[in-house]
């Protein structure tokens, strides 16, 4: 039997260019089978994109905390300029989606389980399986863990969130985080402050037949300038804002 093999991401947040690298890279490999673990389309400058592309692969997709925030904006709730600048960005690119495109953020699920070929299964949520706003780290206490994953039950369990790449024993199961496909928190240090690196993130699993499971996290470069290109052209607020905060080499 040949092994199965999953690409699993998250956390695309409307850049379609780092997206469309990351299914260029598991596709070279052959890779068919993915799992998208939510924030989609906002706070970024392709949120139309991104979801018709994410909408063409047919692929099971967990619903995250600004995915729901597409759906319903979530009223003021701080006075810092940099919350302010984000919520107006994500209130834009709600705003770019169709009722059709709508309609598909709202059919995604609060979690997914997918079988696996060694016989054991991969649960996949957004923060934890009670809540996409939930909060799993490398170095989250074993008995905040036990609380976060309550009674879930699979051999891998896979979130997204918080756009740090995870890889973590948990009793029987294996926690992963595949990070941020298009906003990683990894942040590069430069002359002008720390900002966001050239790169997207997202995992491999393999399972084999015979009991074997291999889970990869990576990350690849990707075109950064036609992403800033894709900013300038969209009208999304702050534009100049969300561009300056990519390192560019």
């Amino acid at each position: 039997m040949a092994d199965q093999r999953i690409g699993i991401f998250s956390d695309m947040h409307g850049n379609a260019v780092a997206f469309e690298a990351v299914l260029a890279a598991l596709r070279a490999e052959g890779i068919e089978q993915f799992i998208c673990l939510g924030d989609v389309a906002a706070t970024g400058p392709q949120p139309r994109e991104v979801v018709q592309r994410l909408r063409e692969l047919n692929c099971p997709v967990v619903m995250g905390n600004t995915d729901d925030h597409v759906l319903t904006p979530p009223a003021p709730d701080s006075d810092d300029e940099h919350t302010i600048r984000i919520r107006e960005i994500d209130q834009w690119s709600a705003a770019q989606l169709s009722p059709d495109e709508r309609a598909f953020v709202a059919s995604f699920a609060p979690t997914v389980t997918l079988p696996l070929a060694d016989g054991g299964s991969l649960l996949g949520y957004h923060g934890s399986p009670r809540s996409y706003n939930d909060i799993l780290l490398p170095t989250t206490p074993t008995e905040k863990l036990d609380a976060l994953l309550g009674e879930a039950s699979a051999t891998v369990l896979a979130g997204g969130h918080t756009h740090q790449q995870m890889l973590r024993r948990h009793h029987r199961a294996l926690v992963v985080n595949p990070g941020s496909v298009g906003l990683p928190v990894d942040r590069i240090p430069a002359d002008a402050g720390a900002r966001n690196p050239a790169w997207a993130e997202f995992a491999v699993l393999t399972s084999g037949g015979d009991g074997s499971l291999r889970i990869e996290l990576r990350r690849i470069p990707f075109d950064v300038q036609a992403l800033l290109e894709a900013v300038r052209a969209s009208g999304m607020p702050h534009a100049e804002w969300y561009a300056a905060d990519w390192d560019i080499g």
